[in-house]
């Protein structure tokens, strides 16, 4: 009899790249989002989709509905793709005690999501961080700064939003930082900006993908993704899973400098677009059971189909626009001729309609709200520090 997952954030290519890894092996797979998730609810790995009420502002109707879902569908695994990972591990002990839970322990979580925790936490394990603060004022960072190049970030965020890189020191100039809580002033670090994905399993590394994003929305998401060999990042991760007892997901930007050492700038706790990367053979499904035995060779988890991914529809209208205004339209056909897209592949070509769908009502969603889509995509799962109260099962 097949064992039957439940993907939670069906609105990302990760939870996408899940489905079809689960269904290749054998899985019943369904879906579940509080906002249209037609990206992965599409997809011919999916048994059926399902609407949840959105955690950050329903949490009680969140659990209840996950819990019915849990319990009709006879679900044998819950696995969270983007930040409802947070919600989920809080309101943990509201669902079927014999339901495995792809999430670890919700302290641990928050800590590895606070930017200012996650750096005394890489520290105590060995994972270099560039020297930070906690700081509520621009006088405050400037003063720590010193006049040295710095990087301001909310303690609480995602995607680079509200990042502010001042590589020649903060200027005179400079607006004051944005009531947003607490925020961090890390030392700037210049070189090749690297990230990186892993599953793990009570401190096992079981899995693990180091990858170059090679283009971005601005300072934002990426959305070309090419494997890269850096021993050095993987044996940091393996410390600090290791020194923490981590099991799930999580994942890491780098900046690896001119005298080649990789430095962690952040820590999410969830998936990223490293899953991509791995070879079809990889058994990610084990992974996250914990049904992994590594022996300690890297070989056996951080395997990559060699070829670089991307996600096609972006890489055509950014990635191309940039291309032509910086003169770089040749590197741009030679990086399109070596990745494969993310989204639509052979036998499984709807994906991409329903992602054409699902940005249609993001569109709307903006416009109703008057938000950015990138908010509209995002605000009903986001987590920012704030208290979360339990809910009774």
């Amino acid at each position: 009899m097949s064992r039957t997952v439940l993907i939670l954030g069906g609105r990302a290519p990760a939870a996408l790249e899940h489905a079809r890894r689960f269904h290749a092996r054998g899985w019943r797979v369904h879906v579940a989002d509080s906002i249209p998730c037609r990206l992965t609810g599409w997809s011919s790995a999916v048994t059926a989709s399902h609407a949840l009420p959105p955690p950050r502002f329903d949490p009680r109707g969140f659990v209840v509905e996950l819990g019915r879902i849990v319990r009709d569908q006879c679900i044998d695994l819950l696995l969270p793709t983007c930040e409802e990972v947070f919600h989920l591990a809080r309101h943990r002990a509201a669902l079927p005690r014999e339901l495995h839970v792809v999430a670890d322990d919700f302290d641990r979580l928050r800590a590895l999501h606070s930017k200012w925790e996650f750096a005394g936490l890489a520290r105590t394990h060995g994972m270099p961080v560039p020297d930070s603060a906690l700081i509520h004022t621009l006088a405050e960072a400037r003063a720590w700064a010193g006049g040295r190049g710095v990087v301001l970030k909310p303690e609480y965020s995602r995607f680079g939003v509200h990042v502010r890189l001042y590589p020649a020191g903060i200027p005179e100039d400079a607006p004051e930082l944005a009531s947003l809580g607490a925020w961090v002033v890390q030392a700037f670090v210049a070189g090749d900006e690297l990230c990186s994905y892993a599953i793990a399993e009570g401190g096992r590394l079981l899995a693990h993908m180091t990858y170059r994003p090679a283009y971005r929305l601005s300072r934002s998401s990426s959305y070309y993704f090419d494997p890269v060999e850096n021993p050095g990042i993987g044996d940091a991760v393996a410390r600090l899973v290791r020194g923490i007892g981590y099991s799930g997901q999580i994942s890491f930007d780098w900046i690896v400098g001119s005298d080649d050492r990789a430095v962690a700038l952040e820590c999410n706790p969830r998936a990223t677009s490293g899953l991509h990367l791995f070879a079809p053979y990889v058994d990610v499904p084990a992974a996250l059971l914990g049904d992994i035995d590594v022996n300690g060779e890297r070989d056996a988890y951080e395997t990559s189909h060699g070829r670089a991914r991307m996600i096609v529809p972006v890489m055509l209208a950014a990635g191309l626009s940039g291309a032509l205004r910086s003169g770089r339209l040749a590197q741009w056909r030679a990086d399109w001729k070596r990745a494969d897209d993310v989204i639509s592949i052979a036998g499984d070509r709807a994906p991409q309609v329903g992602a054409m769908a699902d940005l249609a009502s993001y569109v709307r969603l903006a416009m109703q709200r008057r938000c950015s889509v990138r908010e509209a995509a995002t605000r009903d799962i986001e987590w920012d520090g704030e208290t979360l109260p339990p809910v009774s099962p």
